[in-house]
């Protein structure tokens, strides 16, 4: 089992940049694929980005292609979420998420196939 928490949410305004990071407790880091999701009020969670056990997978969803950078660092149990170019429409609660499933190289963009989530982190981009 994995324990995660989120970080570095915050207020901003169109155009700028932010990076969120995710923390993961245990040795066993290196295990689980990982992935970004959002949610904004009113709508489902929806895939951002995600990233393989490798770090040489990532998947990234239409709306944040070109903007958002998906990372991981083993030695420090982190997995971040560099986004640039923020739109108000990417205002939402981040949430981190890891998968036990797939192989090495894999990473995974429905929200099913994560079996550990964090408990989010709040984004707002003002106009």
């Amino acid at each position: 089992q994995v324990q995660l928490v989120e970080s570095g949410g915050g207020l901003v305004q169109a155009g700028d940049s932010l990076r969120l990071s995710c923390t993961a407790s245990g040795r066993t880091f290196s295990r689980y694929a990982m992935g970004w999701f959002r949610q904004a009020p009113g709508k489902e969670r929806e895939f951002v980005a995600s990233i393989s056990r490798s770090a040489t997978g990532t998947v990234y969803a239409d709306s944040v292609k070109g903007r958002f950078t998906i990372s991981r660092d083993g030695a420090k149990n982190t997995v971040d979420l560099q986004m640039n170019s923020l739109k108000p429409e990417d205002t939402a609660d981040y949430y981190c998420a890891a998968s036990s499933g797939g192989g090495y190289y894999t990473s995974f963009s429905h929200k099913e196939e994560y079996m550990f989530w964090g408990q989010g982190i709040q984004v707002t981009v003002s106009s």
